[in-house]
C-alpha cells in the first residue's frame, strides 16, 4: 500500500478537521455515558481514510454521507409527525439549553449539502486518486 501524506485540497481539509472535533466529542460522550454512538463514532474510519488517501477513502466517506443523510430524514420525518401529535413536546434541548428548530434545521441541511459538495468536488477526486491538481 502506497501512502503519501499531502495536503487535501482547503473545503476537505475543513470538513476533517470538523470530523476530527465531532469524533473527539462523540469519544469524550462515549465515555460519559458508557454507550457506543455508532452514528458519530462511524466518522474514524472515513477520517483515515481521507488522511492517508486510501483506495476505499471515497466509497466510505459518501456511503457516511448516505448514513448521515438517511438519519436526519428518519429525525426528521419523526419530528414532523410528533409536532402532529404534540407540538410542545418536539423540542432539541442540548446541556439543559433549547436548540431552535428554525436555526436546527437550516444547519443540518447547509451541513449536508456542504458535505456533498465536497465529496463529490473534482479536487477531492484529485486528490484521493493522486492525480496532480
Amino acid at each position: 500500500m502506497n501512502i503519501s501524506l499531502k495536503m487535501p485540497p482547503f473545503p476537505l481539509f475543513l470538513l476533517i478537521i470538523a470530523y476530527v472535533c465531532v469524533t473527539i466529542f462523540a469519544i469524550i460522550r462515549s465515555i460519559n455515558i458508557h454507550a457506543i454512538d455508532l452514528f458519530t463514532l462511524g466518522v474514524i474510519p472515513v477520517i483515515f481514510g481521507l488522511v492517508l488517501r486510501t483506495s476505499w477513502a471515497g466509497i466510505v466517506f459518501k456511503l457516511y454521507l448516505v448514513i448521515q443523510t438517511l438519519g436526519f430524514v428518519a429525525f426528521g420525518i419523526t419530528a414532523l409527525v410528533a409536532y402532529q401529535i404534540t407540538p410542545e413536546d418536539v423540542k432539541v434541548v442540548l446541556n439543559d439549553r433549547l436548540i431552535p428548530m428554525q436555526y436546527l434545521v437550516p444547519t443540518i441541511i447547509c451541513a449536508l449539502i456542504f458535505q456533498y459538495w465536497v465529496a463529490f468536488s473534482s479536487q477531492t477526486q484529485n486528490y484521493l486518486s493522486d492525480k496532480k491538481s
